[in-house]
């Protein structure tokens, strides 16, 4: 009898435990970076962004840099001349805090008017999940086995 309960246990635990959401780490330009020749309009094209996602610039450091702009600034690529709005290491994060257009530009002399610039739309709320289409994620499992194990021995 201790074994069934543990297993009904262990299903309800697995099946109503929240699963782990993760946000998705996108390095631009996938494996080109950022760079002149890359065609960025088309890299976005099949991604979709979420608050909590974030942007990986990777570039050869002083040959490139990333500002975040405006749409205007975006359209004229109009480099801000406030130097803290843009990021220079050649491995650049940005954590997408909220949802809206985003546009990023690099600011060397020629290189945003040359394609290097990316715009994106940030979604509201979270990735979609997987999760509803599988039983039960790892955290879920191990979670249960827990839970039923500690109930059975009355830990």
């Amino acid at each position: 009898m201790a074994v069934h309960c543990s297993l009904v246990i262990f299903a309800v635990v697995a099946l109503m435990a929240p699963s782990i959401s993760s946000a998705t780490e996108f390095v631009v330009g996938g494996d080109d970076g950022w760079k002149l020749g890359v065609k960025y309009d088309d890299w976005v094209k099949d991604k979709q962004f979420f608050a909590g996602d974030t942007l990986v610039f990777k570039y050869k450091a002083g040959a490139h840099n990333v500002y975040k702009v405006n749409g205007d600034d975006f359209k004229s690529c109009t480099v801000p001349s406030n130097n803290s709005l843009g990021s220079f290491t050649g491995n650049d994060t940005i954590k997408l805090a909220t949802a809206g257009n985003k546009w990023y530009i690099c600011g060397i002399s020629g290189h945003c008017d040359g394609g290097m610039k990316l715009k994106i739309t940030v979604l509201e709320g979270a990735a979609p999940s997987s999760a509803s289409t599988l039983p039960a994620t790892s955290f879920q499992i191990l979670f249960g086995m827990i839970f039923a194990f500690a109930v059975n021995f009355h830990i």
